[in-house]
């Protein structure tokens, strides 16, 4: 029991890492521009009256989140000139990126909507870039920066940032808007980037240690490529960048990896099927049982944020304590159990009390599950393309979610919003299984 009681003991003084209480303040300035060209940015649209298939058209601003791994590489790799000598490689792309999203989001606020709606429209999307470069860089540090067993607790910190993020640039912008101004309330998170700016200025470049390995695998795509017979002519240092840059990471995972590469990509691409499935029909399915819109703000907001944060935040002790894969595990079978509390829910009586329970276990399962998945990509990455696998590993993630979400109201639609809680449970098997099957290996990380 003494030793039981050390070890919970040691994995609470996680939180006490300075590093790791860092990452509130990295994961308000991630948060902070995503909603400010995302639903934010709708609601101000549609305030000034702006027709509903321009707001449709913004909508895809967000899209450069999603294809963020294509310039990953660029942010492994390239150093930034002066910035790099100062900062090193990661806060030199952190603070570069959160200069831009502040200075696109004030130049974004003194402009006059009606007149300037192309120009606005360029500005979301260089804003929604230099967000997802921080991201980028971010998710970077997150990893380079602790030990594995820290990485849950670093998720956990990191989305509690996020939410409140989240809130200020929703809520607190809505509130703004309303009593001052549209210009003043993006005015005021353009001012709230600092937040990011001043932290990665306080904090450490993480050490970056060479890997004899990975010159290895480098030096022999070079050859395979030829880029040793093109000399110093500028296609050939092209070719070696690429070969470096984006070539390399993939070959380096898979023979890291060898026969299981497979196995963690199917992992990684279904584990957060059951939960995604789940979450497009969730308000479809509280408004059609009878609740109002309020009732479901004040239980998703209220209970869903509060959860989620326990929920990470325990799911960071869990891995602190008992590793990566017996949480990763708990959180998928989580995931599927807490999706027939809501086909439950279908065939009862509607209840707010009984609605804020399901939600918030289904929030704390999430949390749980959210905090054991960051810490296992982060796992899987090698410190030398850090930058460039966590990108393809957080874009497989949620790209084969987000398609079978396309098909979730066809599924309820047809066969009734019981059976399609229950299919949103079974798809959560195959993770299941996925986890069982590569907890008989270790983790062969960079």
């Amino acid at each position: 029991m003494q030793q039981s009681n050390a070890g919970w003991r040691g994995a609470f003084a996680v939180y006490a890492q300075t590093r790791v209480l860092g990452m509130i303040l990295l994961g308000f300035s991630a948060g902070l521009p995503y909603s400010l060209v995302s639903s934010t940015l709708s609601a101000w649209l549609a305030d000034e009256d702006t027709s509903l298939s321009v707001i449709g058209y913004f909508s895809l601003v967000s899209i450069a989140y999603s294809v963020k791994v294509f310039w990953a590489p660029v942010i492994d790799r390239l150093r930034l000139p002066l910035l790099y000598r100062w900062l090193g490689i990661r806060r030199s792309w952190m603070l570069l990126a959160q200069l831009g999203v502040a200075g696109g989001l004030f130049v974004l606020s003194s402009l006059d909507l009606h007149q300037n709606l192309h120009l606005i429209a360029l500005l979301a999307v260089f804003v929604a870039f230099c967000s997802a470069t921080q991201d980028i860089a971010i998710d970077a540090y997150r990893i380079e920066a602790v030990l594995p067993e820290y990485q849950g607790a670093m998720a956990a910190t990191y989305v509690f940032g996020y939410r409140l993020a989240l809130l200020a640039a929703g809520a607190g912008v809505l509130y703004i808007a309303e009593f001052i101004g549209w210009t003043v309330a993006y005015q005021a998170m353009s001012s709230a980037m600092l937040i990011g700016i001043c932290t990665t200025l306080a904090i450490t470049e993480p050490d970056h240690a060479t890997d004899t390995r990975v010159q290895a695998i480098e030096q022999q795509i070079e050859s395979a490529l030829g880029v040793d017979k093109t000399g110093r002519h500028w296609f050939g240092k092209l070719l070696k960048w690429f070969s470096d840059a984006v070539v390399s990471p993939f070959v380096e995972f898979f023979q890291r990896n060898r026969q299981a590469a497979i196995w963690i990509l199917l992992l990684i691409a279904v584990y957060k099927l059951s939960d995604m499935a789940m979450g497009v029909m969730a308000i479809p399915f509280y408004l059609d049982l009878g609740f109002s819109k309020k009732d479901i703000a004040d239980v998703s907001k209220v209970f869903g944020f509060f959860m989620t944060i326990f929920g990470t935040s325990f799911g960071g002790l869990l891995v602190a304590r008992f590793g990566i894969m017996p949480p990763l595990l708990c959180g998928a079978i989580l995931a599927a159990l807490t999706n027939l509390l809501f086909a439950a829910l279908a065939m009862t009586k509607p209840s707010v009390m009984l609605l804020a329970g399901v939600i918030s276990i289904d929030n704390l399962s999430g949390g749980v599950a959210a905090a054991a998945l960051i810490a296992y990509l982060s796992s899987l990455t090698n410190t030398a393309y850090t930058a460039t696998q966590y990108a393809l590993f957080s874009s497989l993630m949620t790209l084969p979610a987000k398609i079978v979400g396309g098909f979730s109201g066809n599924v309820a639609g047809q066969y009734g919003y019981p059976a399609f809680f229950i299919y949103s449970a079974i798809i959560g098997l195959p993770a299941i299984a996925l986890v069982i099957l590569l907890m008989r290996r270790p983790v062969n990380s960079g």
